[in-house]
């Protein structure tokens, strides 16, 4: 069964964060509190997955709790698509009239792309990104205040960039941004304008 999947990083005054945050922080907390969420997360943290090139050698199930984890949320899912809230839908509340600086969106079919982010750079530096795999509100303070480890988290020496970018198997269209590169600049840019920060991943159909 084929579906399409988008992530997205925009950024936006408080006030817009403020409105926003009823809608979605329940949401979040709900996927990231979720009993099976939390072991998911510390199982791969125990134990990282091998290159995906391998994974026909690996345990299915340590493969298959990976992309439960780092698959859209079925709570952000619903209130992002107006299953939840009828008034609020994600397209038209969230990521309508952004200008490109402001926002990075990163959109596939059959594929996640937060689980490729995860699976490039690994569980240590994916632990130092805020929020719950792709999805946070910030402020325009704490969006700045994270700049440092989200830097951390996506700035690569040579080598490990290369390692990086062969773990992250996403196809990408001429002059697209990848999952590397797009978050950062778009958190630099906020904090550089003073703005605050909605990370979502969901299904679009």
């Amino acid at each position: 069964m084929g579906f399409t999947s988008a992530w997205a990083i925009s950024s936006h005054t408080d006030d817009t964060i403020a409105e926003l945050t009823p809608h979605l922080l329940p949401a979040l907390r709900a996927d990231s509190d979720h009993p099976d969420a939390r072991r998911r997360w510390h199982q791969w943290q125990r134990a990282p997955l091998p290159d995906h090139h391998t994974w026909h050698d690996t345990d299915r199930a340590a493969v298959d709790s990976f992309h439960a984890l780092t698959a859209p949320g079925r709570h952000v899912d619903d209130v992002c698509a107006g299953i939840t809230d009828p008034t609020f839908y994600v397209v038209d509340d969230v990521w309508e009239g952004q200008e490109q600086d402001g926002i990075f969106l990163s959109v596939h079919r059959k594929d996640y792309a937060v689980t490729s982010l995860f699976h490039a750079i690994g569980p240590t530096r994916a632990a130092l990104l805020p929020g719950w795999c792709g999805n946070f509100l910030l402020s325009a303070a704490q969006a700045r205040q994270a700049l440092p480890q989200v830097e951390q988290a996506l700035t690569f020496t040579p080598p490990e960039r290369a390692l990086a970018e062969a773990r992250d198997w996403l196809d990408y269209a001429k002059d697209e941004e990848s999952v590397l590169d797009g978050p950062l600049r778009v958190w630099r840019t906020a904090a550089e304008s003073n703005l605050g920060l909605c990370g979502v991943a969901v299904h679009l159909g």
